[in-house]
């Protein structure tokens, strides 16, 4: 026997030895364990079979609600480029490489001469959440869930499936509303979102990442979150409930099971997960869009014909406010139902119909959930003095464009509050896009460290009035800030052909 070979037997052995000493052990381990146990088991107090469930959880309301909550699956056809492989560089004509892979590398794009390749169809799919709302198998989600989609499948909480119909789709608000027919459909209670609290009891189901229903906890962390930017009119309660991705479209219920919002967005910082900050829509505002497209099959909001803008600590003592509230208006459209009130620039909405109007925000979505031809009363602060007048609300356009609003050449100056300035002419009007009449200066230059650019001045505005003043030129300009050194500085500034009030 060579010694190699004794080596192999040797080790075989060995390894064999070690394996029964390892398999013995793991019995004996076992075998001390099994007695271990059965004493302790033995001597283990155990609860009363008689007693029920905890009394202090949410099990009854979560039972109650999850039949009402389904997953909701879309799919959509796409065209996308065809995928090409890049050749290695210097061998596209290569006879080796054309014999077997033909003309799928390079094509037109790096020294290929074959045909440019057409676009091919792809299926995309798409997870989320509803919740049915009534017995005739009507369902609330987010427009965002089944946006553009070719199919949409409804998958109840007892695993039956129902093709959905989508009977309507409001972006502004990311609402969609679905329909199940064939049978009576159990469905969730509406509560009243505008009695939802902070510091309420929040559950958010859904079904997060296609793994199945699930139910999470937190409370109403603020009411009227807006001005995110992640819809045209926000309105949002904010929750610390987990909520995550397949979430969207999901119950936000409360400590009686009833539904005060849809789910619809995360605040993520890019991770694409939950971090405690959720958004939902108030449920009172998705049932108003959804009666809509029930009844009418679209949207259609009030129109008042005003651009505001919210008013700060620094506008409001300009404006010589008491209280830091209400909406200012930068602008009002030429053709618009404020215009023909007697609406003006400058003027502060404090109230619509006798309820206090506490920001911009507020004032927007109120009237988008009014309807075209209503009779609305607004409180407004003019030059300090409060009046009413009665508007006649129009019908709110389709697009921003049609909601849209339908000579001292003195040389660069220099103002006392960082910003430099100079006669707007018409060249310039031009550049800037604005009608040749548009009278004012032009801001060429803005202090990064000055009060200016903290308001939020940039280079390109034109300014056109202080406090109220007209300024035509930039020695106007520069004597009505001079007067206004100690008091501060309201501007109306001209950008991009939207005006906005700046405060200095």
């Amino acid at each position: 026997m060579s010694g190699q070979q004794f080596s192999r037997k040797w080790l075989a052995g060995a390894l064999g030895l070690a394996l029964a000493f390892g398999v013995g052990g793991y019995a004996v381990a076992r075998a001390k364990d099994a007695v271990s146990t059965s004493h302790i088991r033995a001597s283990l107090k155990l609860a009363d079979p008689s007693e029920g469930p905890s009394k202090t959880g949410f099990a009854p309301v979560v039972k109650e609600v999850l039949p009402n909550v389904v997953n909701i699956s879309s799919s959509k056809v796409v065209k996308t480029a065809r995928n090409q492989m890049q050749m290695p560089e210097g061998m596209e004509q290569d006879p080796f490489f054309q014999q077997f892979f033909g003309q799928q590398f390079g094509g037109r794009g790096r020294g290929g001469n074959g045909p440019e390749q057409q676009p091919q169809k792809q299926r995309e799919q798409s997870l989320g959440s509803g919740v049915i709302v009534s017995p005739e198998g009507y369902i609330l989600t987010n427009n965002h869930v089944v946006d553009g989609a070719t199919d949409v499948k409804v998958t109840l909480s007892d695993k039956r499936e129902f093709k959905a119909e989508v009977i309507g789709t409001d972006p502004k608000t990311d609402i969609a509303v679905l329909k199940l027919t064939g049978e009576k459909f159990n469905a969730i209670t509406l509560g009243d979102s505008t009695k939802v609290q902070v510091g309420d009891y929040a559950l958010a189901i859904g079904d997060p990442f296609g793994v199945g229903q699930t139910v999470t906890m937190g409370i109403v962390s603020a009411k009227g979150r807006g001005g995110l930017g992640i819809e045209d009119y926000e309105d949002f309660i904010q929750t610390d409930a987990p909520i995550n991705p397949g979430n969207s479209g999901g119950a936000l219920v409360n400590d009686r099971g009833e539904l005060v919002g849809i789910n619809t967005a995360i605040l993520s910082h890019g991770s694409g997960g939950n971090e405690g900050i959720g958004f939902a829509i108030p449920i009172n505002l998705a049932r108003n869009v959804m009666g809509q497209i029930i009844d009418h099959g679209k949207v259609t909001r009030g129109y008042l014909g005003v651009v505001i803008q919210p008013i700060t600590p620094n506008m409001s003592k300009a404006l010589n406010l008491n209280k830091l509230e209400g909406a200012l208006v930068s602008d009002v459209s030429a053709k618009g139902p404020a215009k023909d009130a007697g609406v003006q620039r400058g003027d502060v909405i404090l109230a619509i119909n006798g309820n206090t109007v506490d920001d911009s925000n507020e004032l927007r979505n109120t009237i988008s959930m009014m309807q075209p031809g209503q009779a609305v009363k607004l409180t407004i602060n003019r030059n300090g003095s409060t009046k009413d007048i009665d508007v006649k609300l129009g019908e709110l356009p389709l697009s921003k464009e049609e909601a849209a609003n339908d000579s001292d050449n003195g040389g660069s100056k220099e103002s006392m509050k960082g910003i430099t300035v100079e006669t707007l002419d018409s060249d310039t009007a031009q550049q800037l896009q604005l009608p040749e009449a548009t009278k004012g200066v032009v801001v060429t230059g803005v202090d990064p460290s000055s009060p200016a650019a903290d308001s939020g001045l940039r280079k390109g505005d034109v300014i056109q009035e202080v406090n109220h003043q007209p300024v035509k030129n930039a020695a106007e300009f520069e004597a009505a800030m001079s007067k206004s050194e100690k008091s501060g500085a309201l501007l109306l500034v001209n950008r991009g052909g939207t005006t906005v009030f700046v405060a200095l």
